[in-house]
This record gives C-alpha cells, sequence and structure tokens, in this order.
C-alpha cells in the first residue's frame, strides 16, 4: 500500500509561512527518524536529504502570512497539507496525518495522528521536510530583512524576536493576526 504521511512546520511563529510536506516513502527505507523538533539542526539537515533522495513522492506547499491572516493558521495549514498531497507525483493509497484533523477536501482515506511524527516513519520524513524547508525560506529572507534577524529565530516567538518587533514594527513577513505583532 502506498502511504503518504503528511505533517507541517510553522503553524507557531510571528512570521513567515506554515510549510506542509506529504511524503510517500519506500518499503525498505531504513533511517531511523522522530519529530522533527527533537532532531539537531545539522541532522536533520541530512536526513532530509536522505528522504528526498528516497522517497517515491515528496510534495511541499507554502501558505503565505496573509493568507494565514485572513483565514486563521489551521484553515492555513489545511490548505498547505492539501496542496502538498496535490503535488505528490505518485498518489497514495492512504493518508495519515500528523494531529486531530483530517484534510477537508481529499478523496483518498485518511486518519489523523495525534503525535504521529512521532509514531509513523513516513509522517517522521514529512514533518523532517517541512521542518527544513521553512527554516531554509527563513534564513533566505533574512537578507532582505536582517533588521528581524530571522536567520536565528526563524521567525519563532523569542523574546529577542518581540523585542526586535517592538523596535522596528512588523513587515511583510509578519503574521499580523497573531497576537504581539500588531
Amino acid at each position: 500500500m502506498l502511504l503518504a504521511g503528511v505533517d507541517e512546520s510553522g503553524r507557531g511563529p510571528l512570521a513567515g509561512p506554515v510549510v506542509a510536506a506529504a511524503v510517500i516513502l519506500p518499503s525498505q527505507f531504513n533511517h531511523q527518524l522522530d519529530d522533527s523538533k527533537k532532531i539537531p539542526e545539522d541532522k536533520r539537515i541530512i536526513l532530509c536529504e536522505h528522504i528526498i533522495s528516497q522517497a517515491l513522492a515528496v510534495g511541499i506547499s507554502f501558505v503565505s502570512p496573509q493568507i494565514i491572516d485572513q483565514l486563521n493558521i489551521r484553515r492555513a495549514t489545511l490548505i498547505a497539507m492539501r496542496n502538498a498531497i496535490e503535488m505528490l507525483e505518485v498518489e497514495p493509497e492512504y493518508i495519515m496525518v500528523d494531529g486531530v484533523d483530517t484534510i477537508p477536501g481529499v478523496q483518498i482515506p485518511q486518519e489523523a495522528v495525534i503525535r504521529g511524527d512521532s509514531k509513523i516513519l513516513s509522517i517522521s520524513a514529512a514533518s523532517i521536510i517541512a521542518k527544513v524547508t521553512r527554516d531554509n525560506f527563513m534564513k533566505s529572507i533574512h537578507p532582505f530583512f536582517a533588521q528581524y534577524e530571522f536567520s536565528s529565530h526563524k521567525g519563532y516567538a523569542t523574546k529577542h524576536h518581540y523585542a526586535l518587533l517592538k523596535r522596528f514594527g512588523a513587515c511583510a513577513f509578519h503574521r499580523i493576526s497573531f497576537k504581539g505583532v500588531a
């Protein structure tokens, strides 16, 4: 059975997109994976490369801060997840989604798995790809918005990020609807 694991990165940050990934792994995939938040950044990057090189299919989707502000983070995340599935070059027979929500508008059988990124290999793979992709995006915009130091905190709600927001105000990559941003 072709199983796709789906997860996201970036629900909580004050800035940047939410990124979702869908991954179909081959049955012989044998790397030890876990929730991306439990893996050091350098190891995550290496694992991401291994996953992408060995996966049967990978879909990645971004939803912008402006859409997050319009819809809310939950709905924006579900859109990113649906788009990631639609970007897969191989259609899965079953989908396992990290969290409590299944993905609206997807006709493939699916189930939500709480803490699935620590339990299901393909969800762990999706978690790692989404996190590395989002972190790389935040590093890529850093030179254009250097005063916010996105390459260090990646848009997350750190004390330092709040101090920078207070000093410089929000930029186009901030989520205006999030508490402490506007």
